[in-house]
């Protein structure tokens, strides 16, 4: 998987969202707000270019003191909002 071309993290307000920037998020018109893991997993999928779901809650292990089965639990989750809402590809 990949993020869309277009959606970036900013923080507004004091809060960490994703925002549509440019043409490729013209039709997107809101604001995702993120919690402090699930900036953290945006970044780190920035980074990574491709990535899966396996790779992010390793990470997420390797940051977080989390057990590998709820890191992946818990990754599993925040992409499936990400996949609700046609941020990733």
């Amino acid at each position: 998987m990949r993020i869309k071309k277009g959606f970036v993290l900013r923080e507004v307000c004091g809060e960490q969202v994703i925002m549509g920037e440019g043409v490729g998020a013209l039709d997107f018109g809101k604001l995702l707000c993120l919690n402090e893991t699930a900036a953290w997993l945006w970044k780190r999928a920035e980074e990574a270019g491709d990535w899966t779901v396996e790779s992010l809650a390793e990470a997420l292990c390797g940051e977080y003191d989390v057990d590998s089965a709820r890191a992946l639990a818990d990754v599993k989750n925040i992409v499936a909002e990400w996949q609700k809402v046609n941020v990733l590809e």
